[in-house]
């Protein structure tokens, strides 16, 4: 401000300060012009009063309550035990989709888990509960259990060496894309590195226009080099 704190040696420093705010609030140069024609009496109430209402502002601030953050209730498909289907997705779906609702209580995750099985899974989850009521003690327990329970031994293993192995033969690219996707999916425990995904795709794929195209752009992203395939055989 234009008016010096040696000016207002009468003013303490807490109340200096606050002017100092203040000024920051209504312009400096209306606080100057009060400290100008107040009478340093006057000029106290002002300070204080600023200090009462910051105060004031922050203990409202604090009572208020915090606005509600909303949840977002995803959709959980349903696993149903069959062979078909790949267990470690699913439970990725699920710990997404928990996460998403904000559920925290360890026994409501299991709840909400057991809720999203179907045919012999949930025969299999709600029997145990029957004989055990205390067999899935947290949510973990129960993920853990279910894999023992339902996940085909060597599935990973199976669906790795048949990504790492896949050529596109006579299938036209979105068949071959959708397979590899299919593939990638069912690989969640130990995750292939995306160069590797990148690479095997474009080997994979018939020596042709859209091969020669990739090996040319070098795509970032398994899903990148699936586009741009999918580009090259529709422009032909």
């Amino acid at each position: 401000m234009s008016v010096t704190r040696t000016d207002c040696a009468h003013l303490s420093d807490p109340e200096w300060e606050a002017l100092q705010r203040l000024s920051r609030v209504i312009r400096e140069a209306a606080v100057a012009t009060m400290l100008r024609t107040l009478s340093p009496t006057e000029q106290h109430g002002v300070a204080l009063g600023y200090i009462v209402k910051e105060q004031r502002d922050v203990a409202a601030s604090v009572a208020s309550p915090k606005p509600r953050v909303g949840s977002l209730k995803l959709h959980v498909s349903t696993y149903a035990g069959k062979e078909d289907e790949t267990l470690l997705r699913w439970l990725f779906e699920l710990d997404t989709a928990v996460a998403a609702r904000r559920i925290v209580d360890p026994m409501s995750k299991v709840v909400f888990a057991m809720s999203c099985l179907g045919g012999r899974a949930r025969s299999w989850a709600y029997g145990r509960q029957l004989s055990d009521p205390t067999c899935f003690s947290t949510y973990e327990v129960f993920k853990e259990e279910l894999k023992l329970a339902f996940e085909p031994p060597k599935n990973e293993f199976r669906s790795r060496a048949e990504f790492l192995d896949l050529q596109q033969g006579k299938d036209d690219v979105h068949t071959f894309a959708q397979r590899a996707r299919y593939l990638v999916s069912n690989i969640v425990a130990n995750p292939i590195d995306e160069a590797t995904k990148i690479v095997t795709f474009m080997k994979g794929l018939r020596d042709g226009p859209a091969k020669t195209y990739l090996f040319r752009e070098y795509p970032n992203t398994l899903e990148e080099a699936i586009s741009l395939a999918m580009q090259e055989e529709f422009s032909r």
